[in-house]
């Protein structure tokens, strides 16, 4: 890989992880010279990142400047639908495929993420790791790059579901669920475990957006 495609990679991840751990929220404008000085890389590699950014619709134009985009109610919708077709394929897989190895990182880590509960910030980051290690052990490599495309569009919300009262106790517990079915080799039990996971988190998220609307 010459100097160029390197740079370019890295503000490319560099800026998506800033987005994704939210230093920059939907709506924030960003600035090349900002960017370029931030991260202490070059203009050329974070024009090429942003208008790569802007091609994934990560980035949007307000004028002639580029900021994050948001995801209004339909879009929003679009993506839990899919997302939730998606992850029950993943599990299905998983259940078919991981091995014993994998099906014993995922228990150990629902077992360390129940020590998260009551700090929203770090469980989400958590719950998405759990969830890439389940993409991972479907052993299919379209469907995990469709999933990665999918959860760096769902760091365009704001918030997350498990800020939601008692929601992370209840996340962590469809965890476990969605873990036994995987270790019991049940591809329908473990598809519909995380499906249903998945509509649960939306139905939460709805009821966060109506209470921030009233």
């Amino acid at each position: 890989m010459n100097q160029s495609r390197s740079n370019q990679k890295d503000a490319y991840a560099l800026i998506l992880e800033a987005i994704d751990s939210g230093v920059y929220k939907p709506g924030d404008r960003l600035v090349e010279s900002d960017l370029a000085e931030r991260f202490g890389v070059s203009r050329t590699p974070i024009r090429e990142a942003l208008q790569r950014l802007e091609t994934q619709s990560l980035l949007e134009r307000d004028g002639r400047s580029l900021i994050v985009a948001s995801l209004d109610h339909n879009q929003m919708a679009e993506l839990y639908v899919v997302r939730r077709e998606l992850e029950g394929l993943a599990a299905r897989l998983a259940a078919r495929h991981a091995t014993e190895e994998e099906i014993r990182v995922l228990q150990e880590m629902v077992e360390a993420d129940d020590q998260l509960i009551g700090d929203p910030a770090a469980l989400s980051k958590a719950n998405r790791r759990f969830h890439e290690q389940i993409h991972l052990a479907s052993h299919n490599r379209y469907l995990v790059q469709q999933l990665d495309l999918v959860h760096r569009t769902m760091a365009l919300m704001a918030t997350t579901s498990l800020a939601a009262e008692g929601r992370s106790e209840i996340a962590q517990s469809e965890h476990n669920g969605i873990v036994d079915a995987i270790s019991r080799r049940d591809e329908d039990a473990a598809g519909q475990a995380l499906k249903d996971h998945i509509s649960i988190a939306f139905m939460t998220r709805l009821k966060q957006d109506a209470s921030g609307r009233g």
